[in-house]
């Protein structure tokens, strides 16, 4: 099992936030965003820490700015 980084753990729960509240699926936003579900999972997970390109692609399938998807990982991690 790959390590999880508090880091790359609130960057999951931010885009998993996100994909729930706009009602999308793991495949859903996987097909969006370009991405393979089973990579989607691993970023949801913290298991994979995301390329700049990749967090890119998931904000812009998200509908939010790149930023707002920081931000909100940010506030997770700060508790």
């Amino acid at each position: 099992m790959a390590s999880r980084s508090q880091t790359h753990a609130a960057l999951g729960r931010a885009v998993r936030d996100l994909r729930t509240g706009r009602g999308l699926s793991q495949e859903d936003l996987a097909h969006e965003s370009g991405m393979h579900r089973t990579y989607l999972g691993g970023i949801e997970r913290g298991e994979r820490n995301v390329s700049y390109a990749n967090l890119k692609r998931l904000a812009l399938a998200l509908g939010v700015p790149a930023s707002q998807l920081l931000s909100r990982a940010e506030e997770h991690e700060s508790g």
